[in-house]
């Protein structure tokens, strides 16, 4: 896992690529032919803050139009044009400012920028707008929450300060795989397959491939070693399935996905470029799920009393999310203290499947924040609708987790409180939604209050303090 602040700390210049990075991708043609680029003026802010930082800026583009040069001599950066190699220019880049490949910092948002990414990550540090290409991610250290042309420089040259002087903005935050689960982060959405696939990878799969359609950033299964985690009184009890008749026993061994699976699911998941993990329910599941490396491991809510199983995945060394559903306070106190808050994410939940809309007490998501300041806090809902989902968002969570299903009518205890493929990508498509129309709480009078201000407003005011 990298370490921003220590890597933060030898940042000595800042490349970044200007189309869908520093401009938002669209494209203004003049009547002359020129090709106008449209800069956010809080871009230039972030320059100006890197400089007296100590870390300068350049532009590494394909571009060759006058008005990027314009602004490179405005804010008096380096400007590298016509690049199409990015990376065979990155060694004469760091021979010119006499650079190692851990000075260099690089923001960008699509294929054309891999290349130089996959160069830099390994030493660097390597950013993307929050509206980046997915085929990058995987390269990426730090996911802006703003979209290229509006401030997502400004946003990672903070991000990149911050760090640098050790302060506080990854308090809150913690790293999974290549992405920043914390404030200011886009919302992590996991799409939790559980036991929805009834025991057969080719629904596995279609699951994966819905949670791909809805945009979702992770796939969760759930591991149990059914000897373990079924009380020896109950392994004879006959339960009803698919298959027939069945021992409970039999049933648990039925529906678990075997290690031939999982590495069919793994690479899929590559294949597919989503994330994936496990809640694990014993000790032995693990040592099963960690051949696979894991970005990070859940605890149910389940097994959040399970302090052996706690300490055994913190052990891992990986990021822990755990859910408070069936916990009372203490007990929630008593996991976080045995596991520490260091790479620990908590999600608020309500263990009722479906959960009654009067039960879901989503405020607790702000009393879990302030309990657990230096932790990112998230919400795994078990409603039948979407709307809680989205007013977790607006209360704060920093990630959510829904079950997903092919059809609420199939076979399966969680079926009924998933939420299907379709309504998957309605609940993603609104988070993002939200997130956009959250603002920062600064009133202005915007670009596009200014003409209906003309044409309504029958005596002029100061728009002055706008600026």
């Amino acid at each position: 896992m990298v370490n921003a602040r220590e890597r933060a700390a030898k940042i000595r210049l800042v490349l970044t690529d200007v189309d869908g990075t520093l401009t938002d991708g669209g494209v203004f043609y003049a009547a002359e032919g020129e090709l106008p680029k449209r800069f956010d003026l809080r871009d230039g802010m972030g320059v100006e803050r890197l400089r007296n930082a100590g870390i300068e800026t350049a532009f590494i583009t394909r571009e060759t139009s006058a008005s990027v040069l314009r602004r490179a001599e405005k804010l008096k950066v380096r400007a590298y044009l016509g690049v199409f190699d990015k990376r065979a220019a990155l060694a004469s880049i760091l021979e010119e400012h006499e650079l190692a490949l851990e000075e260099i910092a690089y923001i960008g948002d699509d294929v054309n920028d891999l290349a130089i990414m996959e160069a830099i990550a390994p030493h660097g540090l390597v950013s993307a707008p929050a509206d980046c290409q997915r085929q990058i991610l995987h390269a990426v250290h730090y996911r802006c929450a703003r979209p290229g042309g509006r401030a997502a420089f400004r946003e990672f040259a903070e991000w990149l300060i911050t760090n640098r002087n050790g302060g506080d903005i990854m308090s809150a935050s913690v790293q999974v795989g290549n992405r920043i689960i914390g404030a200011g982060q886009p919302v992590y959405v996991i799409a939790e397959i559980g036991i929805n696939h009834n025991g057969s990878l080719d629904v596995a799969k279609r699951l994966i491939d819905g949670a791909v359609l809805a945009g979702a950033d992770a796939v969760k299964f759930q591991k149990r070693t059914p000897e373990l985690c079924v009380p020896r009184d109950q392994w004879d009890i006959e339960r009803q399935t698919p298959n027939g008749k069945m021992r409970y026993i039999e049933y648990k061994r039925w529906i678990e996905l075997n290690l031939d699976q999982y590495k069919e699911i793994d690479r899929y998941c590559r294949e597919r470029n989503i994330q994936w993990f496990a809640s694990c329910w014993d000790e032995p599941s693990v040592d099963f799920l960690e051949q696979f490396a894991p970005p990070v491991y859940k605890v149910a809510s389940a097994s959040l009393t399970d302090i052996p199983l706690l300490k055994k995945m913190k052990a891992t060394g990986r990021p822990l999310m755990i859910s408070t559903g069936m916990s009372t306070l203490d007990e929630i106190q008593a996991a976080v203290d045995t596991i520490g808050t260091d790479n620990l994410m908590i999600a608020h939940a309500t263990s009722s499947y479906p959960c009654p809309l009067e039960d879901l007490n989503l405020r607790m998501i702000d009393t879990l924040r302030t309990m657990y300041p230096t932790c990112p806090i998230g919400y795994s809902g078990h409603e039948t609708g979407l709307a809680p989902t989205w007013a977790a968002v607006t209360l704060g969570a920093t990630f959510v987790e829904r079950h997903i299903t092919l059809d609420r009518a199939m076979w399966g205890t969680d079926q009924a409180a998933s939420v299907e493929i379709v309504g998957f990508v309605r609940l993603v498509g609104n988070i993002r939604d939200v997130e956009r129309s959250m603002g920062d709480g600064v009133k202005r009078v915007t670009e596009t209050e200014m003409q209906q201000r003309k044409k309504l407003r029958r005596v002029a005011g100061d728009v002055s303090v706008n600026a």
